[in-house]
This record gives structure tokens, sequence and C-alpha cells, in this order.
């Protein structure tokens, strides 16, 4: 810049001939002479304070000056004609700004330390961003550098434990199974419990995809940068009808600008192991129960054999995940491309899953930077395998005095109970045979994406057009056969059970969004409008027919589609900085609905008060931040299971109920029940809020007090014979009532050059009750018998009852001897009637906890890393199925030809006969549950500085402390009835990076 100054007055001076101006250019020129000699070239590296990793893509420039470069992708830099008394400023997202003068130095070194006022300055919203600071709703977002750690298959498990407010359980250790997400409590009683997900601005479907155990499984976790949880009304009422569940925001990692060419592998290799067992007699305990208490016909069924069948059901399993991605900008355009194979096999013998995944994005910016384009793609292929999980009841139970094989070859070899030669049809199966005589598999592809074209108008810079064009789409077929040899299927002459499903979702939406800021009032602006269209459909046939003899069992096409409308308006506006308004209004159309009843309005308000920024607190040096939240809002409800409620509806039968005339029998069609005038639920939510920072950030959180009223509960209730074509229907009755309260805080006790420590816990208190369940409000009735069990015949072991918890456990209230062994059959006459009727029967805890919590350290000293997450539930109850199903005399002392083996229970209650429905059963299953250890080990540049090495290890569900006496105290529904065990996993990762 110099130079060319002195040139043009140099050049001007000699024309001129101007003394005066040949002294200037002279003067210039000894300036210039000096600047020349005095300029240098720094070379240097930029670090991360909190664990010593190279930092790519960081902003270096000459204050008061346009020179500047980025470091590369191990961190270096180089930058030439730095002044001697030059400043360099060093700035990164997320980073506090570093301002170094140059002096006499040639090599300048920097790490920069994490800046709380911007590492979460940006979160992402409903249709948009917004500065944290400027949230009025209450909304948390995780990032990657906080996901949890290890064997991570799907999505929700890497904020397992991390947010105040929302439950994450699996629903088992079946490889890709799915996660049951509830956000501050469950809003409805038939309809879906399940969070409205959004990838990438495209919302996903909440139906179940045939072949998949788990929808979100269909994206990867190495994939994913942050993890939104949009929890009050005054939040995700902008998603109207589909919110009542909360709103869960994925967005995928990008390439950004100025990046250097980065490719990232990653291994990760795992080793799964069964926990525990189902306590049960051991082979030697069981026949001398049979021999002290059976007949002589039951004492000659022993064999001579120890077989543990649970040994024999389960296996070590060992998998590996593999992830490339390769990120930069080339010709300015940010992108990236990665893939990934997860080959993951379950505990349980022949289950398994193998998963391929790509995704390619990239996002240029044309016409100037007025439009900046985002594309993403994602594809995934899955391999199942699912395993009979029939067979861990079975192998819990069978007689362990017989052997595995028989001496025959019938039967595929295996022992069975046999009546005349063939199977007995009320014994236990062989659960070995149930496994490997059984091949179920699945294969589904899915493929996710969008284009979202963003433009700033020309001319007018604060108003923007936003236009997003999105797809899901799905194909899976499955195929199950068991030979007619089996004799878990002998009497029907094998089974081959086929499937196919084809989804295809499709979404557009369009919004403006205009932004002004008005200096002379001293306020800001931000306000949106918008259209949406969302489109589901879905097609397929289920086909089941005998392997041994061709005839069809049934043969059900289906194809179904419903589609939904929307518009959507929303106002921020903020004054002095200091007092917010957040307004959304949002009316949704359903096909699901009749006209009468298809549109909906939802309408949400909050406001802020940053009492940081008010002059009484302004110069308080202990307070970072200090922000008081208010906000309400209606959401709806509308995802059921039958896309035409509303409508009368005929089911062809299936050829065991064809109708006969003469010698001809024919399919007939079955009215099925509807109500015409059924219309989605609506949830009112109340949500008072107050974040806070001290300290410079070193103590951070928010706590939240909530309730949510829901209203119009779309529910199962029974009906008045001859009233309607069933005595169950679905309709829109009743009420249920959420409230609670959430506490996070984050603590950075230790911040020092070397090492750092910080610490997160979340707690959350909700309270779950019924309100209303009829349409006529003086009727009163128990209650709608729900939570089915096994044993016996339509036994129910919860229900649904006004004045208490959804799923309430619904039993007799057992009587006990003095040395507190319960007494068989006797319950207590809780009406005084003198005899123990249905009426004595009580409500008796529930399954939700009260209380559930999070607790996850994480420490760095120098390149070592190490954390650990804990989770634990206060309060919830489970009905120990296991041990009520098997937990008699009776199990063995049958008169039907055959033995079974009995839960160790039995030995404390001497039950003869099973008691379901004694309280008995119903335990506290509260628990301390240690989820995640980890340890990592960063060695930064190897291979003469063209790669950086890191290295992990970790552990997964490390220990539970629990008084349940079932093998896991975390069960969704609350019913224990044998489903697949949770395995402790072993994990060794490599990062590899260039």
């Amino acid at each position: 810049m110099l130079e060319r100054i002195y040139k043009k007055h140099f050049l001007e001076s000699v024309k001129g001939l101007n003394r005066k101006s040949l002294w200037g250019a002279v003067f210039l020129g000894m300036v210039f002479a000096s600047y020349s000699y005095a300029q240098q070239t720094i070379t240097g590296k930029v670090t991360d304070a909190s664990d010593g990793s190279d930092l790519p893509g960081v902003n270096i420039v000459v204050k008061g000056t346009v020179s500047g470069t980025q470091t590369n992708t191990e961190g270096h830099y180089t930058l030439a004609g730095v002044p001697a008394d030059g400043v360099l400023v060093f700035s990164f997202i997320g980073k506090k700004t570093l301002e170094i003068p140059v002096g006499n130095r040639s090599v300048v070194d920097v790490t920069l330390d994490d800046d709380y006022a911007t590492l979460h300055e940006i979160v992402v919203v409903g249709y948009g961003m917004q500065k944290k600071s400027d949230l009025t709703g209450s909304i948390t977002a995780v990032s990657s550098r906080d996901f949890v750690q290890g064997n991570i298959v799907n999505p929700e498990q890497l904020v397992a434990g991390k947010i105040a407010g929302v439950q994450i359980a699996s629903d088992g250790g079946q490889p890709g199974s799915s996660g049951r997400i509830r956000i501050r409590g469950g809003s409805s009683l038939n309809a879906s419990n399940d969070p409205l997900i959004v990838i990438d601005g495209v919302p996903l479907d909440n139906s179940e995809l045939s072949g998949a155990s788990n929808p979100l499984s269909f994206v990867n976790p190495n994939d994913i940068e942050t993890f939104t949880v949009l929890k009050d009304a005054s939040a995700t009422a902008i998603y109207g009808s589909r919110a009542s569940n909360g709103v869960i925001l994925i967005t995928t990692k990008k390439g950004r600008a100025g990046d250097g060419l980065r490719v990232d592998f990653s291994t990760l290799f795992s080793s799964s192991q069964r926990t525990g067992a189902v306590d049960v007699l051991t082979a030697d305990e069981f026949r001398d129960v049979v021999s002290s208490t059976g007949t002589a016909a039951q004492r000659a069924l022993p064999g001579t054999a120890n077989t543990n069948w649970q040994d024999e059901i389960y296996r070590n399993a060992f998998s590996t995940d593999n992830n490339l991605s390769v990120t930069g900008a080339l010709k300015g355009m940010p992108f990236r491309v990665s893939v990934g194979y997860l080959n993951q096999n379950g505990v349980l013998k022949t289950s398994g899953m193998g998963r391929t995944s790509g995704a390619i994005g990239i996002s240029p910016k044309l016409l100037k930077e007025h439009l900046k384009v985002d594309i993403n793609v994602k594809g995934t292929l899955i391999k199942n395998r699912f395993a009979d999980q029939g067979a861990i009841g079975a192998a819990a139970f069978f007689d362990p005095t017989q052997p595995v094989y028989s001496d025959s070859p019938a039967y595929g070899g295996y022992f069975e109970w046999l009546t005349d030669g063939k199977p007995n049809t009320l014994a236990t199966r062989n659960p070995l045979a149930m496994l490997e005589l059984r091949d179920d598999r699945s294969t589904v592809q899915r493929s996710i994406g969008n284009i979202q074209l963003d433009y700033t108008v020309h001319g007018l810079p604060d108003l923007r057009a936003n236009l997003n064009l999105g797809y899901d789409v799905s194909s899976s077929s499955g195929e199950r056969s068991v030979p007619a040899e089996a004799a878990v299927v002998f009497y029907r002459d094998g089974q081959h059970f086929t499937y196919e499903q084809d989804r295809n979702n499709k979404t557009l939406e369009f919004y403006l969004n205009y932004v002004k800021e008005l200096g002379a009032i001293d306020s800001k602006f931000d306000i949106m409008a918008g259209y949406s269209w969302q489109d589901f459909m879905r097609s397929g046939f289920d086909k089941d027919e005998p392997v041994a003899r061709d005839t069809v069992l049934s043969n059900i096409p289906y194809k179904t589609q419903n589609t939904l409308v929307s518009f959507y308006g929303r106002l921020n506006y903020g004054l002095k900085d200091r007092y917010l308004l957040t307004a959304t209004l949002r009316r949704d159309g359903s096909s699901r609905f009749s006209p009468e009843n298809r549109w909906g309005l939802f309408p949400s308000v909050a406001l802020a008060w940053k009492l940081k920024e008010e002059l009484f607190l302004k110069s308080a040096k202990g307070i970072t931040d200090l922000k008081l939240r208010l906000g309400y809002g209606v959401t709806g409800q509308q995802d059921v299971l039958n896309d035409y409620p509303y409508l009368a509806r005929y089911t062809l039968s299936q050829n065991t109920a064809m109708y006969q005339f003469g010698d001809q029998f024919v399919y007939t069609f079955r009215p099925e029940a509807y109500d015409a005038n059924i219309r989605w639920e609506q949830t009112q939510t109340w949500n008072a809020g107050l974040d806070y920072a001290f300290w410079d950030g070193r103590i951070s959180g928010a706590i939240d007090f909530y309730q949510r009223q829901t209203k119009d509960l779309l529910s199962t209730i029974p009906v008045p014979a001859g009233s309607n074509l069933t005595n169950q229907l679905l309709t829109n009755v009743g009420k249920i009532e959420n409230k609670g309260v959430e506490w996070t805080v984050n603590v950075s006790p230790f911040r020092k050059e070397r090492w750092n420590l910080d610490i997160g816990f979340n707690l959350t208190y909700n309270e779950n009750k019924i309100t209303n369940l009829t349409k006529v409000p003086d009727l009163t009735f128990e209650g709608i018998q729900v939570g089915g069990i096994s044993g016996g015949v339509g036994n129910n072991a919860q229900i649904h009852s006004v004045g208490y918890p959804t799923h309430t456990f619904y039993m007799y209230k057992q009587v006990y001897q003095q040395n507190g062994q319960p007494v068989e059959g006797v319950y207590a006459d809780r009406n005084n009637s003198g005899s123990v009727t249905g009426e004595d029967m009580y409500r008796y805890q529930s399954p939700a906890p009260r209380l559930f919590f999070g607790f996850s350290p994480q420490f760095t000293y120098d390149r070592l890393s190490a954390g650990l997450v804990v989770r634990g539930n206060i309060g919830n109850y489970v009905y120990n199925n296991v041990s009520s199903a098997a937990g008699a005399y009776n199990n063995i002392n049958n008169p039907n030809n055959y033995l079974s083996n009995v839960h160790r229970s039995v030995l404390t209650t001497q039950f003869v006969n099973s008691q379901y429905t004694s309280d008995f059963y119903v335990e506290n299953a509260s628990f301390l549950r240690m989820d995640n250890i980890n340890v990592g080990y960063d060695f930064g540049s190897v291979l003469h500085e063209k790669a950086r090495l890191r290295l992990s290890a970790n552990i997964q569900n490390v220990f539970v402390i629990t008084k349940y006496s079932g093998l896991d105290p975390e069960i969704p529904n609350g019913i224990d009835n044998n489903f697949y065990p949770r395995p402790r996993i072993y994990a060794i990762g490599l990062n590899l990076g260039f």
C-alpha cells in the first residue's frame, strides 16, 4: 500500500518539477525504504489450549491492514511482509481473539482459549439461526465436541444423559435398536410420544419403517455436528401440529471456506458381553424340586444333562465401525464427503446389522455471495439379521436337565418335548433351535437430502428469501424362513414370510426473513413468514405362506398417503438489546382429518429480559450473563397409526375367516370402527426460565419451570356394545398434565494452560397425571386397562385413570406373613367388604421416574483426555413379568408331559400357582448407571508431520446400582418381559487425520 502511495506521489512530483513536491517525494521514499527494510516473514503454529490439538482455519491478520492468512490443516501458518512494530491478530470461531506484538521475532506460536461469549453464540432454531443470547425459549444444543464417545450406533446415543428434560433409553441390546426419546414426559395415550426430528431441514416420518429396528439408525452419528432440542412451546410452536412432544434439530458436518484439504479416518473395534442372567434353578436344584414335589410321571421326565440354556443362546460379539471423510474447499466452494461402514454383531446369537453410509455436502456462494446454496445428500444401506427374541424367555425356563441336541435327526436334531412323536404344542421350544433354524433378514435402503437456497435480495440486504426442497425415500424388503422340520412351526408346515415397503416423502419450504435495526428507537426487528408442504406416501405388502404346502395364509398389499400444508410466521423484537419478544403463529391443514376438522391454529409468545444489561447489574464483575424467560404456546399432535381415521374403512378377511357358499369359500370385507369427527390433540405449555453464567462462564446453566396440558387426547376407549363396529374406538377424549422443573449447571473449576476440568450436571423433576378420560364430565369409571403381560390370557398390569400417571400399575395389595413371606392368593380387603374382589385392585406406582439426572465430567491434561457419563432415575417402578410368569411351582408340576424351569423367587414366595396381579412383582427400579467411561490420547503430528493421530478407549454400560431384582431396571414401558439385554461394550478407537 505504501509502495503504491510513494510511486503515485513521486511521479506527480517529477511531472510538476515543483520543489515542494520533490522534497515530499524524497521524504516518502525514505519512509518507504525504512518500511521495506523492517518487513519480515513470520511463521508459527496455532493450537487449542484445551487439548493441545492443531487448529486449522485460524485467521491471522496484521492489525490495521488487510494483510493476512490462515493456518493450514496442521495449524501452521506463514505471513510475509509483517513490519517490526506490527501486531498479529489471531481469531477463530469459539476462541478468544488474541493480539501478539511481533517485535524482532520471526516465529510466533500461540494457543487459543475457549471464549464463553462466542463458543455457543449461534444456535439452530426452527427455520433459521439465532444468537444464544437472544433466545426466549427453552432450547439446548450439544455440539460434536461434547457428544458421548464410544460405540455409538444411533444419533440419540450421542446426547444420552446430557440434556435436562430429555430421557433417552434404548429398547434393548439388539443391533441398531431404537432409543426411546421422551422430552418432558409423554403427552399422549395412543398417538406417538416421539419428538419431531428434522435433519438439515428435512422432517422425518415417525411411522415404522419395515425391516428396520430404528428409523434413526440410517443417520451415521459420525456425520453429525450439532444436536439441538427445542423443548417449550415458544420454541416448538413454529412446527405446529407435530411438535407436542418437542423437536430435535440435527445438523450434519459441513465444509468451511478457507479450509485446506483435510482427510480424516477413524476406526473403532468393540467387544460386547452379556452382563447377567435370569436367576433360575440350576439343573441339580431343578431335579431336587421335581423329585420332592412331582408326581411319579413327572419324576421320570428329568434328564441327566446340566445345560445352561442362557449360555447356549448368548455369545461375545465383536463389531467394527470405520469412517472416512474428506473436507475442504474446491475453488472457494466448501464441501464434505464421507463414507462409513458399521458391522455390529449382537450378543444374542444370529443377530447382527451391517450399515454402509455415505454423505455429500457442498455449500457454494453465488451472485457475489448474495446466494448461499446448501446441498446435502445422505444415503444408507442396512442389512439386518433378526434373531427370534422369544428364545430369550425360552432359554430362561427350558428344562436345564435336557441336552441341547437329541439322538434323532428329526426337528433339526435338537431336543424337543414330544407327544406321540410330535412336538408338544404347550411346551417351550428348544431356544437354540429357535435361533439357528430361523433365517430372518432384511435389506433397507434410505436416502435423505435437500437443497436449500438462501438469497439476500440485491439492493435490499435486510431481506432474505429461503427455499428448501427435501426428500426422504426408502425401499425395504425382508424374508423370514423357518423350515417345516422346525418344531416351532411344525403344525403349519414351516414359514415363509416376505414383505416389501417403499416410502416417498417430499418437503417444500419457502420463507422470507426481514431483519432491520432501527437505531433511532434502539430496536431490532426479525420477521419471518413462510409456507410448507409435506407429503408422506407408503406402499408395500406382507405375504405369509407355509414352506411345505402351496397355500397362502395372508397376502396384504397396502398403499397410504397423508399430506400436511402449513402457513407460519415469527416475529423477534429486541428493545435496547435487553427486552426481547418472540411471537409465532402456524396454521396447519392435515389430510388425516375431515374437512371440518382439518385446520388448526398454533400460536406462541415469549418474553425475555437480559438482567445483566441493566445498569444495576452491568458493572457486577462476577455475573457474566443473567436472563429471565417466560413463554406460552400451543402445539399439536397428529401422528396416529392410520392415515384415514375419520373415514369408513373395510378390511379384507384372511383365509381363515372366509365365508362359505355351498362348496366355495369367498373372502369378506370387515367394517372397521371410526370417528368421523376425530381431530388432533392440542398441548398448551407454560415455561418460565432463568439462564445464568458467573465468573466468565466458569459456572453457567439454566433453570426452567414448565407446565404442559394436553386436551382432546387421541385415546382408544371402550364404547357401549352396538354403538359402533367394535368395543374399542380411537377418538378424542381426555386430558393429560405434565409439570416439572429442569436444572442445568456447567462448571469449569480449573482452566489452566496444560489442563482443564469441565463438569456438566442436569436434573429433571417431572410429574405426570391424567386429569380427564371421558367426554361426559359427570361420568366416572375405573379407567382403561393397558400393559399386557405374559402368563394367562388377556392379563394387564397397568391402567389409565383420572388423577394418576399414565400406565400406573393396577394390582392387588399382597398380604405377608410376619417373616415377610407373601401369602399365596391372599390380598388386602381394601373395601372392607369381607371378601376380596376386583374392586380391591388399586393403583400402585408408575413406571416413569419422578426424578432423573445426568452427570458428565471431562478432564484434559496436555494431550490426554478422560471423561465419563453417569445417569440415574429415581422413583421409577418395574413389573417383573419374568418372575411373575415363572415364579410358581406349577410351572414345573404341570400335567402336560413336559417340564419348565422356574424363577428363583419361588424359593422365597413358595407360590404354587402364578400370582400375576400381586403387587409383590412391582419393584422399585430406581438406579444409578455409569453409562460411559472414555480415555483418549492425542499424539499430535506423526509421519514427519504429515498426519495427526489420536487413540481412544471406551467402556459402555459399565455398572448399574439398583434394588431391582431383574436384569435391567431401565425398562421403557415398565414391564420386564425378557427383553434383549443391553451388553457391556469395550471399545478401542483410532483417529488419523491428514
